[in-house]
């Protein structure tokens, strides 16, 4: 139990440390308005360990159906909890500030320690490497962390229709991270993450910083992902209306103690 290969600074990119250098297998050196490859969607000096995945196509029908399993997982602050996110499923996570929601998910991501037992399809994570498991159970946090100057820089692969489906088109990615609104910050870090291709999204408040409009959007490309990556997705959400239009199941965490909510 506990965190593995965890460093003291942890990052949220699905492995490895947070505002630390990405590791060399996913890092991408991109000159200000760089041309996509012809024919790849890959910027010039990307590696292509990333898995590929399309958002709103029918891009892929052998994607595994993946189920994360959570047995006895006992966090900072909660008892010991029982839940079982199905391939595909979206249950979500809400509750009072300091309830114990983000450690909750850092834990599953192996990012903070924790008892118990955190598996993906059966085999727990102390099967896989750190930045394996961290790479397939993606971590959307709250605030994003950045540590280059360019956004093009934090992405292995650039899809543009995935792009153009949160408002944006290719040249963002020349963008400099400085000039980026909380709100760009937040959907550039949610196309960041599914360039990743995790088989499984732990999103803590992905819309928080979002206008309507964005928020629709938003949601509009974690249901496309989850539905046809057959992802299973754990999202916490203060807000109850967004609740009621992504979940399948909701559960409340409050003193310490896990309960379903009827939708």
């Amino acid at each position: 139990d506990g965190v593995r290969g965890a460093h003291p600074i942890l990052r949220d990119r699905s492995i490895g440390p947070v505002g630390g250098a990405p590791s060399r297998r996913f890092r991408t050196a991109i000159a200000p308005g760089a041309a996509l490859l012809p024919g790849t969607g890959r910027l010039p000096g990307c590696y292509s360990e990333v898995r590929s995945v399309r958002i709103g196509s029918e891009f892929n029908r052998r994607v595994p159906l993946s189920r994360l399993e959570l047995q006895q997982l006992k966090v900072r602050g909660t008892e010991a909890i029982d839940l079982t996110v199905g391939p595909g499923e979206c249950v979500c996570l809400s509750g009072p500030s300091g309830a114990g929601k983000t450690v909750l998910l850092r834990a599953v991501a192996d990012l903070d320690p924790y008892q118990g037992k955190v598996l993906l399809d059966g085999r727990p994570a102390d099967a896989f490497a750190p930045s394996e498991w961290r790479a397939r159970v993606g971590l959307l946090p709250a605030e994003s962390q950045w540590w280059h100057d360019r956004v093009g820089d934090h992405f292995c692969r650039i899809e543009p229709e995935h792009w153009q489906r949160l408002g944006f088109d290719t040249q963002a990615a020349g963008w400099a991270v400085a000039r980026l609104s909380t709100g760009e910050r937040q959907r550039l870090a949610l196309l960041r993450l599914l360039a990743n291709g995790p088989v499984a999204l732990l999103l803590d408040e992905p819309t928080a910083a979002l206008d309507p409009e964005n928020v629709a959007r938003a949601e509009t490309v974690i249901a496309a992902y989850r539905r046809e990556q057959h992802a299973p997705v754990l999202w916490v959400s203060h807000d109850p209306e967004q609740i009621r239009r992504v979940a399948d199941r909701h559960f409340r965490i409050d003193g310490g103690r896990l309960s379903e909510v009827p939708l």
